[in-house]
């Protein structure tokens, strides 16, 4: 079977599908590996580590692929990239879900492409080895306190000087998952005042265990659905919340926001009024900017100032830290390969009675099998 890693096309991602290490494990299992020239040198692996691991580094892998070969990215491919590439190849990328996109779809019909999202994985166990959502949450959550950090005019731990003490910067996090969590552990890192917010009551001893005071609301329902993630809650349970979280905001300097439901826009739970309570010189860095924001005010991929508040919306934060981004990915990915890599036949099983499969398959012989 061969395996193609093309170099990301995308502005400003310079994360790589596989890496040497994993590339070198994809030829002990019998694969033939092609690297597109190029294809790690942003993220800081060179065309002869690949070389030196077993791959072949061609100037244009995809060509070489054949029909049931496997092609691994991170961005979801350009319908110029898939018009380059053989039909009925498996394309396995973090995201390829068509949001509205009808000439993906298109084209993906078209050339009979099994694409497999991995952002759709199933959160079991067999799964966990795979989960690419929960390896680039731990790097936006780590890389959002820096980014904080680096925008507030204070420092963050407590300091006793010649001149008197340094009160510690107030953080608080809102959304306990993944990216939450380290977050809060890491300005806890940093010296930092921690409290942080999260509509599921379940995450409290979490948050207390990285030291962060857990600000909670009265709940009259459940707001975890089956697979741990917050669902959206009622009117009712909505305005408690915002009225919780603007007497928060109110005392604090950086503001960390995480808050996503699978699937949907970002909840808006910092509102304009809320944003204008806050301290002069306080920050917002919203992680949840890619999928519209949990703040009203943020502008996605920009930084703003409103009424003396910075918001800061990123784009893409694992791709800051391209190398152990990419390190991470390609793990989730290679054990991905080989959970369908059938040894005996030398190619891909895509079983729709395999929990993993039917869960981020979303196109195969020429019909989508998931809502766009």
């Amino acid at each position: 079977m061969k395996v193609a890693v093309l170099k990301e096309m995308v502005a400003g991602e310079k994360r790589v599908a596989a890496v040497p290490p994993t590339v070198e494990k994809m030829v002990a299992a019998g694969m033939e590996v092609f690297v597109e020239a190029g294809a790690g040198l942003a993220s800081g692996f060179a065309d002869a580590e690949y070389g030196t691991a077993g791959a072949k580094v061609q100037a244009s892998p995809g060509a070489l692929l054949e029909s049931g070969d496997v092609l691994l990215k991170v961005q979801r491919p350009s319908a110029q990239e898939l018009d380059g590439i053989p039909e009925r190849v498996a394309v396995v990328a973090y995201s390829l879900q068509s949001r509205g996109d009808a000439e993906l779809t298109e084209r993906l019909k078209r050339r009979r492409i099994s694409a497999l999202s991995l952002d759709l994985l199933p959160r079991i166990a067999r799964a966990q080895g795979m989960d690419v959502l929960s390896s680039m949450a731990n790097i936006a959550g780590y890389k959002s306190v820096l980014i904080a950090a680096n925008a507030l005019g204070k420092f963050f731990p407590m300091l006793m000087t010649a001149a008197g003490t340094v009160l510690p910067a107030k953080v608080f996090v809102i959304g306990a998952g993944v990216a939450g969590l380290q977050a809060v552990a890491t300005a806890r890192r940093l010296g930092a005042v921690l409290s942080a917010f999260d509509i599921r009551p379940a995450v409290k001893e979490q948050v207390e265990s990285l030291g962060a005071r857990f600000v909670a609301v009265d709940l009259a329902e459940h707001a975890e659905d089956a697979k741990g993630y917050a669902k959206e809650v009622s009117a009712e349970t909505a305005r408690k919340e915002r009225e919780l979280l603007l007497q928060e905001l109110k005392a604090t300097d950086a503001c960390i926001t995480t808050a996503l439901v699978p699937g949907k826009r970002a909840p808006v739970l910092v509102t304009a009024q809320m944003v204008e309570a806050m301290r002069a010189g306080s920050v917002i860095v919203d992680i949840a900017a890619e999928q519209g924001g949990n703040c009203e005010l943020t502008d996605p991929g920009k930084e703003i100032v409103h009424q003396g508040v910075t918001i800061i919306g990123p784009l893409n934060i694992p791709s800051a830290m391209a190398f152990q981004a990419s390190q991470l990915y390609s793990r989730n990915v290679l054990n991905f390969l080989m959970h369908l890599y059938d040894r005996q036949a030398r190619k891909i099983s895509l079983d729709p009675a395999d929990e993993i499969v039917k869960g981020c398959l979303i196109a195969h012989a020429g019909e989508m099998l998931q809502p766009a």
